[in-house]
């Protein structure tokens, strides 16, 4: 088995807000993140792939095709957009933590993919805090 890994950058804003909480609860829980003014992230995603090298091409995936579906249905959704709010995705209520991200994103990506499966999702919010998911 052969793992391949595409990375792509989105740049986006978001909140981690509970409305039913205080102020003080949510700075306490979320700290800088609860910032009600927003604040933003460059984001790092690297999609991981698996499958068998085709013995004609070599591929397990034609890397532009899949730079074009993670773009199509993931990036051009989020890049620049207020996660909170723009995407369409992301359920009205659901905090957009990286954690949730990742999984969202493998529910949008995972059914678009032929020829190879999806191994892992991962998403950096800094260089310091990134998720990986692996499916179900």
């Amino acid at each position: 088995m052969v793992y391949l890994t595409r990375r792509e950058r989105f740049n986006a804003a978001h909140k981690l807000w509970v409305d039913s909480w205080s102020e003080e609860k949510n700075q306490t829980m979320f700290g800088k993140c609860s910032n009600k003014n927003w604040h933003g992230h460059n984001y790092d995603l690297f999609v991981t792939v698996k499958g068998k090298p085709d013995p004609v091409t070599g591929f397990i995936v034609d890397v532009k095709q899949l730079s074009k579906l993670i773009k199509s249905s993931i990036v051009d959704k989020v890049d620049h957009s207020n996660l909170n709010l723009d995407v369409d995705f992301i359920p009205e209520g659901m905090q957009p933590t990286t954690e949730n991200l990742v999984i969202l994103f493998w529910q949008q990506l995972e059914p678009l993919l032929e020829g190879c499966q999806l191994h892992c999702i991962k998403l950096y919010e800094t260089e310091n805090i990134f998720a990986e998911y692996y499916g179900e």
